[in-house]
């Protein structure tokens, strides 16, 4: 049967059970969008601008653990998306990025628009070809789909000529996409070692990353913890990404610090310490002594990515495996191996982080007390009016870090752990386009984006696409009229005009950005909120709404203390 080459393309992604894609086209990208004008199977999200399509589609990855389909205008459009690139990349986001090539005729001419994007995207893909032959399209979509999907999984890039798309073939493979088996167990050996030093551990810790999560992990690790009576602490804000333990559990105990010094002091205590799912560590700013890690400390490490294991701090036991099957049988491990003593040592352990970690959020909750009334509001007081609305189900994407400061998961409000979305490779304009994926993803959860008003405007362009499609977002902007973590972030590096308060270029004033009237330019209701009470009765509304809704929230504007991540 004769059939063009995008018509094959689309023909396996829809027998894959892809149901979107998403893109800004230009003219290299034509043939599909002219394809797609018949094709039903599929649904296009137009986005006016790489930023916010490919956010969106990192989003929807992220939420649904599917592949995610994106297609961009050629080298320009590529270019404009490669923030959003290297975010998905870090997160280990499994997305199939297209974008058409010139017409393999013209090439040699150098022409308008052509040129090396397999070079470009190289660094932050795990695979990236450009299709020469369309007998060879077929093999490079399967390749593509199942290098992106296996753990580690991240990114994936093909180029696509124009006259490639176009192209006619009689005869094409288009047996399906088959994915591998990938949970593979750590060996038992050495799974059986990583059981015996935490149950001889005097204090031992969990270290837990968004790996966790995404591999369906996060019970299992509730009763690894349980078992043993110990403390997990959640990965720092540089690199936090998703929630890996209920934030309402007695053993939850928030997140790493940000600074080495200051993980140093956290992780002191601890004998044993068990990694899961976490990159090892990914820093931000210089700090002396360079080492996070106290010298005493025993590290084991579970992660799916061998290149996690040893990579900055050598374990005593590396454990190589799918993070779920590993917790499974780990779990399985000390509970059987466990004697009585050791039964009476963690049940003391976990009543003894219990009334700590109650302590800090009832210090906590008089800290906000304290601050009503407080006009603008202060951060604490905006996360926790935002804090006592969220339903159990609710999917939050934070992108406003000096304004929600892990507040929501210190006052416990968090109580599933799948619908958490932070940061991880910090390109700016991520979180509103990821917070549209997410409820592309799941029509039947509430989706808040909690943004920055410096964040937002990278990829503002997204509230158009919320509004042709009525994704019923509520996005909530933090405005504080300013780059509030750069200011923190020179202070932290003791620039000397830093600490006197005199700081250039990172003041979003004069003018002040019109949000309200920016989001209803663009087709979504839009309010100023100025009070606590005012917040979360907008918040409810737009929880209940089947449209989006854009809260511009007026955030207290002095630069406060640090960031509080320990």
């Amino acid at each position: 049967m004769a059939i063009t080459g995008v018509e094959a393309f689309l023909e396996m992604l829809s027998e894959f059970g892809v149901e979107y894609i998403f893109g800004n086209p230009g003219s290299t990208e034509l043939p599909l969008n002219d394809a797609l004008a018949v094709d039903k199977r599929f649904k296009y999200i137009l986005g006016l601008q790489e930023v916010p399509v490919m956010a969106i589609a990192d989003g929807y990855s992220m939420a649904s653990r599917q592949l995610a389909v994106v297609n961009l205008h050629i080298c320009c459009g590529l270019g404009n998306a490669m923030g959003m690139l290297y975010n998905a990349y870090r997160e280990g986001t499994p997305l199939l990025v297209t974008a058409g090539q010139q017409d393999r005729r013209l090439m040699f001419e150098e022409p308008i628009l052509g040129g090396d994007m397999i070079s470009v995207v190289r660094p932050w893909t795990k695979w990236a070809v450009e299709v020469q032959r369309i007998e060879d399209l077929p093999s490079a979509l399967r390749r593509a789909a199942r290098v992106a999907l296996t753990p580690p999984t991240g990114p994936v890039f093909m180029s696509l000529p124009v006259d490639l798309q176009m192209e006619v073939a009689d005869e094409l493979d288009l047996s399906p996409i088959t994915l591998i088996n990938n949970l593979v167990r750590p060996p038992r050996q050495a799974l059986e070692q990583a059981a015996t030093l935490l149950l001889e551990a005097r204090a031992p810790a969990i270290l837990a990353g968004s790996r966790v999560t995404e591999a369906g992990g996060c019970d299992s690790l509730v009763e690894l913890a349980e078992l043993l009576g110990a403390p997990v602490i959640s990965e720092s804000g540089t690199t936090h990404g998703r929630l890996a333990f209920p934030s309402d559990h007695p053993l939850y105990s928030q997140g790493l610090p940000l600074w080495s010094p200051d993980v140093h002091a956290r992780l002191d205590p601890y004998d044993v310490i068990f990694v899961a799912g976490m990159d090892m560590l990914r820093q931000y700013i210089y700090h002396e002594p360079a080492c996070p890690i106290p010298d005493h400390v025993r590290l084991i490490h579970l992660d799916e990515d061998p290149w996690q294991l040893g990579k900055n701090y050598q374990p005593e036991v590396g454990l190589v495996g799918h993070t779920r099957a590993g917790l499974e049988e780990l779990v399985e491990l000390v509970g059987t191996g466990q004697d009585e003593e050791q039964k009476v040592r963690a049940r003391e352990r976990a009543g003894k982080i219990a009334a700590e970690n109650q302590k800090a959020r009832e210090e906590l909750e008089e800290e906000i007390d304290r601050q009503r009334g407080v006009t603008p509001l202060t951060p604490l007081c905006a996360m926790e009016a935002i804090a006592r609305v969220l339903p159990e189900n609710v999917a939050v994407v934070e992108e406003a870090v000096t304004t929600t400061n892990t507040t929501l998961e210190r006052l416990g409000a968090l109580k599933n752990t799948t619908g958490y979305f932070g940061h991880r490779g910090w390109a700016l304009g991520w979180g509103l386009g990821v917070s549209i994926g997410a409820q592309l993803a799941w029509p039947d959860r509430p989706v808040i984006g909690i943004l920055g008003e410096g964040a937002a405007m990278y990829g503002i362009q997204g509230l158009w696409t919320a509004a042709r499609y009525q994704v019923p977002v509520t996005f909530v902007i933090c405005n504080n009229s300013q780059y509030h973590i750069l200011k923190l972030c020179a202070r932290t590096l003791q620039l000397p005009h830093a600490e006197q308060g005199n700081f250039e270029g990172l003041d979003l004033d004069e003018p002040e950005i019109d949000f309200v009237g920016l989001a209803r330019s663009l087709g979504v209701e839009a309010h100023r909120v100025e009070d606590a009470d005012a917040l979360s009765d907008h918040l409810r509304k737009g929880i209940a709404s089947d449209r989006p809704l854009l809260l511009d929230v007026s955030i207290s504007r002095g630069l406060g203390e640090r960031l509080n991540y320990g």
